[in-house]
């Protein structure tokens, strides 16, 4: 294939190639006078599993032939090889070795870090150790450093690391895959240096960034018919500014240059002692824009000679020719990035293109695959589906979280509700009792469930057998010891699969079906095929390993994406092949990302030890870049701010953007302005897309039903609604609507009051006429108990606790001076008194009536927040007033008509208050003529229910806001009566 050269046969493709393709057409053009065999002589080895996918594809668009001998740079073996070589150890056999090694070693030692960072620090030990398994970098090299300016963090560093030691012994029968991969690799190169191969070896698609590729492309291309095939090689780079990253490689002590996209050719030139004339390109096909090739060249150039804008900018080719094809989209959220970038790719599907988003965002593309189901439109995403995402992975989630915390009322509905739940048989009924159990609970109130709770459901009897099954496996208490992880893997596997199958059937089939349950099902097995190597675990050890063993594993249906929507990762930039190229979220901190920490070693520690600097990534992240922006039509879209914050554009469009700035007398500022209009075109159209259609707003409503549908009974609460808000009660009344109820209940301003009402009720009818009952300790021990017994919330229960003691003094004095005068008769009682003609039944319940010596009653109602002021009792708080009313007109059970003497609020917040009612000014009958002219006027079937009439304040919400469509108006609209029939 090649002819005989005494320099290495370095072939280059330039940024936006198709490099698939070129590669291809590169091999057939060298191969075209050979005989058709010649092509199967060739080793390929190429770097990802994608880019031979699509090697191969484009082969199958040639016609037939045969292929070349495609491997993978990370599985060189040869099937002889691997029979030789021992089974590398499990990645995740490993992990689980890792954690308890360093479980182990800080419950011996707690202060080296906190129980809870045991598996981050097992990932990251995990990472370091095949980093150093691809670099070549043994425990001795680490222990050798330099560590004289940071001894107290490295003796603790070095504890953890003397755990991956071990892993390290070449007589080790189970080598992990790392240890392998670097075995084979040194096989392959002896073999090759004793017995050079004289077919050609082409390594391609590969920057050198590993070790291990580095030292594999360094022996290719010493072999006699060797050759590397480089991807997004810069051709528009001046020799100099070659010249200085090559400096920058051998100066290792500065650390500089690593960030540019092509370091790392400049090191592979470097150490075969060629310069960037001796780079030749593989295809004669021209790249698809020159123009923004160099362009982008120069806007990238080292941070030392960005200078070179200045003389060399305004010689470069025409910015036209440059962005003609180039567009800018700076949104203004990252709704707005995604929604125009859902907009370009749906118009690309219609025009039959291929299209390809590029970026390193994961909820970007979430975003953008959300707002393409709107068409119909499932992308190709290169990264598929998180398994703990899938259908099967959410079960398995929920149900090893339900071990941790014990079932809740709002777990338990999640589980029940899940797809996959009861699939097994009678999948319509299990729905029918779950929707009925779900009011049940919300209800009732039932935070913590249990199968005496639940017994209660009217439904119970009839659903017996399902309530029983709830029961076996989903109502069992929380795990709280630790227990061995087969066991505990075992147990979450049957509880799965029973909850799958149901109460009435065996088949848990469903649960391990399609993709989805296929990769869950593999990734439960290596689970419990490996769970012999862990240590015991808690609940929520074993809940977190789950989740992190599901969100490592990928889903990937290949028939049901689109053919020509693709989602791709930022190294599959050099995989190209796309018309149509868009880089997204191109912001700091996420195109590049930032490095993650690292606790082991610091920058200059990775240096002296021949590990990767921070900055590799950064210049891995700017060579996709380079690469992918020389497409066809590329796409440039940021959000200018973030769900929180404003962000940093990328520097690499920041370094884009400022060169065309500066380059004002060739249309630099023009050239920006052209692309930014391209964008906001699309942008405006996303605008209008969502724009919802215009309607005209609903007016104040003031609906008047029939008289013989209004209602003709109203507590005294409803009373002071109907004087509020109107609308409520016709909604909860004549619609007989009602709010529903949150699944888990928590402490609320209601249920606080109820509970306290509950405590004073009982502490003062323990001793009707007994004052010696009267303590501050009894108090306090009535309320220990009743919080105990009715408030599940430990917080809350201290708290509400807490408030109790300081007003049990005050009440206690006060309580006293109101028995010295009278004593309490009747508690939590319900009067009624009837209206008008036909009557109306106004009802209320007095917290306590007491009675002095000459036969007066004495109204009393328990507040825990603030009390209603006098004048407010007048026109709107009417409680106190209504029920001192009916007491007078004798509604009230076992109490004869009389008089009352005075009726008050006892406030119980803050340090308790009592404000009397006004009884002076609205005497009983003055009370009971208001009654009857409320209840007149809406006995007008011209009256109508206004919405929010007279409310304390217009910041107060309503139930029934929504239905009124409050916001459309406002309290100072005129009402609109409609008449219902």
């Amino acid at each position: 294939m090649f002819d005989p050269s005494e320099t290495s046969r370095l072939f280059a493709l330039p940024p936006g190639a198709d490099f698939a393709r070129e590669l291809v057409l590169g091999l057939k053009a060298r191969l075209k006078d050979e005989p058709p065999e010649a092509m199967a002589r060739v080793d390929l080895i190429l770097n990802t599993r994608r880019m031979q996918r699509r090697v191969e594809a484009v082969f199958d668009t040639l016609g037939a032939g045969f292929l070349p001998r495609i491997r993978l740079i990370t599985d060189l073996a040869d099937p002889i090889d691997k029979a030789r070589l021992p089974k590398p150890v499990p990645a995740l056999r490993r992990q689980l070795e890792l954690s308890e090694l360093v479980r182990r070693l800080i419950d011996t030692d707690p202060k080296l870090a906190p129980r809870s960072a045991v598996y981050d620090l097992a990932q990251s030990l995990g990472a370091l150790l095949d980093e150093m398994q691809a670099e070549g970098v043994t425990p001795d090299d680490i222990a050798a450093l330099d560590v004289t300016d940071q001894s107290g963090h490295w003796e603790r560093a070095q504890r953890f690391l003397n755990i991956v030691t071990p892993y390290f012994d070449p007589t080790s029968e189970a080598p992990d895959a790392a240890a392998l991969n670097r075995m084979v690799l040194a096989h392959r190169l002896d073999r090759w240096r004793d017995a050079p191969p004289d077919h050609p070896i082409i390594v391609a698609g590969s920057t050198g960034s590993r070790g291990s590729a580095f030292a594999l492309m360094t022996a290719v291309l010493k072999l006699p018919q060797g050759a590397v095939i480089l991807p997004g090689f810069d051709f528009d780079m001046p020799r100099a500014v070659w010249d200085m990253l090559q400096d920058d490689v051998r100066n290792t002590e500065a650390m500089q240059g690593e960030d540019h996209p092509q370091f790392r050719f400049a090191r592979l030139l470097d150490h075969v002692r060629r310069d960037r004339g001796d780079v030749k390109t593989w295809t004669a096909t021209p790249p698809q824009n020159p123009a923004r090739n160099a362009l982008v060249s120069l806007a990238m150039r080292p941070a030392p000679v960005t200078d070179q804008w200045l003389s060399d900018g305004p010689n470069l080719p025409p910015l036209e020719e440059a962005i003609q094809s180039l567009t800018l989209v700076k949104a203004a959220s990252p709704r707005d990035e995604a929604r125009a970038i859902a907009m370009r790719l749906r118009q690309a599907a219609e025009d039959g293109i291929t299209a390809a988003l590029i970026t390193p965002d994961r909820m970007l593309t979430r975003r953008v695959t959300a707002l393409l189901d709107r068409w119909n439109i499932l992308p190709d995403d290169s990264a598929g589906t998180p398994a703990q995402l899938s259908a099967p992975g959410r079960l398995l989630r929920h149900i090893a979280q339900m071990t941790v915390q014990g079932p809740t009322a709002d777990a338990l509905l999640t589980i029940l509700k899940h797809p996959l739940c009861h699939i097994g048989a009678d999948r319509g009924q299990h729905r029918l009792w779950t929707s009925e159990l779900e009011l049940f609970m919300r209800n009732e109130g039932v935070p913590y469930p249990d199968l005496t709770q639940l017994q209660s459901w009217k439904k119970a009897g009839e659903a017996e057998n399902w309530l029983a099954w709830i029961d076996r496996w989903l109502l069992r208490p929380a795990h709280t010891a630790s227990l061995p992880l087969t066991e505990l893997v075992r147990a979450h596997l049957a509880t799965t699969e029973a909850v799958c199958a149901g109460s009435t059937s065996d088949d848990a089939s469903e649960l391990w079906a399609k993709k989805a349950g296929e990769t869950c099902r593999k990734a439960c097995d290596d689970l419990l095929e490996n769970a012999a190597h862990s240590g015991p675990m808690t609940a929520r050890d074993y809940a977190d390993l789950v989740d992190g063993i599901l969100r490592a594993e990928e889903v990937r249906d290949r028939d049901a994406p689109h053919p020509h929507i693709l989602i791709w990762g930022t190294i599959e930039a050099r995989v190209m092949g796309a018309d149509l190229v868009i880089l997204g979220g191109l912001n700091e901190h996420s195109w590049p990302d930032a490095p993650p920490p690292d606790p082991w070693l610091n920058r200059r520690m990775r240096q002296q030890a021949g590990l990767l600097l921070p900055e590799r990534r950064i210049g891995l992240a700017a060579h996709d870049f380079q690469q992918a922006i020389g497409a066809k039509e590329v796409w440039l879209t940021r959000a200018e701010r973030s769900e929180d914050a404003e962000t940093v554009p990328s520097r690499w469009l920041n370094r884009l953007t400022n060169l065309l700035q500066g380059l004002r007398d060739t249309g630099g500022p023009d050239a920006i302005k052209a692309m930014e209009a391209r964008g906001q075109r699309w942008l405006d159209l996303g605008k209008r897309l969502d724009t919802p259609l215009p309607a005209p707003l609903s007016p104040r409503p003031s609906p008047a039903p029939p008289v013989i549908a209004r209602p003709t009974e109203l507590s005294v609460t409803n009373i002071e609604r109907l004087i509020r808000d109107p609308f409520a009660i016709y909604a909860s009344k004549v619609l007989r609507l009602r709010p529903l109820n949150p699944i888990q209940h928590a402490p609320s301003a209601m249920h606080r009051g109820t509970v306290i009402h509950e405590i004073f009720e009982k502490f003062v009818s323990d001793s009707p006429k007994d004052t010696d009952l009267v303590t501050e300790d009894y108090l306090l021990s009535v309320a220990r108990n009743l919080l105990d017994a009715k408030v599940p919330w430990p917080t809350d229960r201290i708290q509400w606790r807490v408030r109790i003691e300081k007003i049990a003094r005050w009440f206690v004095e006060n309580e006293r001076a109101r028995r010295s005068k009278s004593w309490p008769v009747q508690f939590e009682r319900t009067g009624a008194i009837a209206l008008g003609d036909p009557p109306f039944r106004v009802t209320a319940k007095a917290d306590r009536i007491d009675l002095n010596d000459r036969g007066e009653a004495l109204i009393y109602d328990y507040k825990t927040g603030t009390a209603p002021t006098r004048d407010r009792q007048l026109l709107f708080d009417v409680q106190l007033l209504v029920t001192a009313a009916i007491v007078a007109e004798g509604g009230f059970a076992d109490l004869t008509p009389r008089s009352v003497a005075e009726a008050r609020y006892i406030s119980l917040g803050g340090t308790g208050n009592e404000v009397p009612a006004p009884l002076d000014e609205a005497p009983p009958e003055k009370t009971l003529a208001m009654l009857r002219k409320l209840i007149d006027a809406y006995r007008d079937p011209n009256t109508g229910y206004t919405a929010r009439n007279r409310m304390h304040k217009d910041a107060f919400g309503s139930d029934f806001d929504q239905l009124s469509r409050y916001g459309e108006w406002n309290a100072s609209d005129p009402a609109v009566k409609v008449h219902l029939t």
